[in-house]
């Protein structure tokens, strides 16, 4: 089976790196990596090659810079002879760049299996080009991968078929685990004569903060305001670098803001890691802040991550110098220990993106194929409940892991429709539910049976176990 990814941003990287390593411990799949340069430079592209021990690219496409219809134009006509000598089974795009907008669309119109990893985040923001190109992806692919349970919800509540919905994680969080332990040994605060939580890690790039001079301006005299409080480490995007050049914003000096170069992914994870706060308006930043347990200020008005908000360590905040610094004063020097899960197990999320891929609408598993398959959906909410999965009383119907029955149950809440079933089982742990969302892989018109017959299963079965202890 032959995978092929398109890269070309930072971010897509790093959410490339785990899902390379998972693809070339395979025997029988053959992987082959497109970078369609958008970022281009060494500092922002080389470097996160080399420290993400990532393999170099079957093709280049050198797109380099430009606007967003350029760049997607240039993606789109360089992409095509590509896709058309490789013949891949799957096309996998990352995250919501120009690149991956473009690589959806190149693959959807040849007839090729486009997956989306990172699918359903919604900042419901149409002015963010950001937003326009998750909401196309979303709709171009076969298979799309939520990282969060909000972003399944989002692409359900766009119509997407559940079939082609697996919540597996977040990739991204993957590779910060992977990366982690080196970061840490590396040591950066030492290099810049910080010491560890002492220090602000600051970065910038979004157009509506780099491209506006009241908002640009407001930030970095925010920054420098806080430098006057401790050390304020600035890694500068290219861009806002030029921005700040031709805007004429720079820091008027007296205290500790540091405009460094853009850094590599080690070293920067490192800063991360060992600092007191992170003023961004990265959505990479704010998961992998909250994961860390780090207090994060998102220079934004929305965000497509809100879990990051609801459950983790970070809060939005607008380009407003009085209110940054206030906010950041407040932070406290670290959050508590309030994590993101990775995902629905203790397994990387790579791996049940692989497994989802071969054995999920693009082929079969050994032995035949599976008349429905499950998604599992944590929502933060309920209280008390049952202790473990639900377990296997509907036979092949559902293939799923199971431990106790349920103390506990809410009353299921069928769907006879042509996608499938949804039953609801509240688990042990407070702050979560579990649903199996169920979408059928036969043909519609035998799903009211295989439907009917599943929920007469699962009934008998609760009915059987009422009252048992667990």
């Amino acid at each position: 089976m032959k995978f092929l990814s398109v890269v070309g941003t930072r971010p897509n990287f790093m959410k490339l790196a785990p899902i390379a390593r998972e693809l070339a411990a395979r025997p029988d799949v053959e992987h082959v990596i497109v970078h369609t340069g958008q970022h281009y430079d060494m500092a922002m592209s080389d470097t996160f090659f080399a420290d993400l021990d990532l393999p170099e690219p079957d093709h280049h496409l050198a797109v380099g810079s430009g606007s967003h219809a350029a760049q997607t134009a240039a993606v789109l006509a360089r992409l095509e002879p590509v896709l058309a000598a490789e013949r891949p089974d799957i096309v996998l795009v990352y995250g919501d760049v120009n690149s991956t907008v473009a690589a959806a669309l190149v693959a959807a119109k040849m007839n090729i299996r486009v997956a989306h990893i990172e699918a359903g985040l919604r900042s419901r923001d149409r002015t963010m080009p950001e937003e326009l190109n998750r909401l196309v992806t979303d709709q171009l692919s076969d298979l799309l991968f939520a990282p969060s349970l909000d972003a399944a919800d989002n692409l359900r509540a766009e119509g997407i078929p559940l079939g082609r919905i697996r919540f597996v994680g977040n990739v991204m969080i993957d590779t910060l685990a992977h990366m982690l332990p080196r970061a840490r040994a590396a040591y950066a605060p030492a290099r810049y004569g910080v010491g560890e939580r002492d220090y602000i890690v600051a970065t910038l790039h979004r157009p509506a903060n780099v491209d506006d001079p009241a908002n640009l301006a407001q930030i970095v005299r925010a920054l420098e305001e806080l430098s006057h409080d401790r050390p304020v480490l600035f890694p500068v995007h290219p861009r806002t670098r030029q921005r700040m050049s031709e805007l004429d914003v720079a820091p008027r000096g007296g205290g500790d803001l540091r405009l460094l170069e853009p850094l590599g992914y080690i070293e920067m994870l490192g800063l991360v890691a060992a600092s007191s706060l992170v003023i961004t308006d990265s959505g990479g930043l704010q998961e992998e802040t909250t994961y860390l347990g780090i207090p994060c200020l998102t220079v934004r008005p929305n965000t497509e991550r809100p879990v990051t908000c609801s459950r983790g360590t970070n809060r939005l905040v607008p380009a407003d110098h009085e209110v940054i610094v206030n906010c950041a004063r407040r932070s406290g020097s670290r959050a508590s220990c309030v994590r993101i899960p990775r995902s629905h197990s203790d397994r990387p999320c790579s791996k049940r993106q692989y497994k989802s891929a071969v054995h999920g609408r693009f082929a079969s598993p050994p032995g035949g194929p599976t008349p429905c398959r499950a998604v599992l959906r944590l929502r933060p909410s309920l209280t008390s409940g049952a202790r473990c999965l639900f377990p296997h009383a509907c036979s092949s119907y559902l293939r799923a892991a199971s431990a106790r029955p349920p103390r506990t149950h809410e009353k299921a809440a069928p769907s006879a429709s042509s996608i499938g079933l949804r039953l609801t089982v509240r688990i042990a742990r407070p702050e979560f539910a579990l649903n199996y969302m169920l979408s059928d892989a036969i043909p519609p018109q035998s799903a009211p049976k295989w439907s009917a017959d599943f929920f007469r299963a699962a009934s008998e079965w609760c009915r059987a176990t009422r009252g048992r202890s667990a």
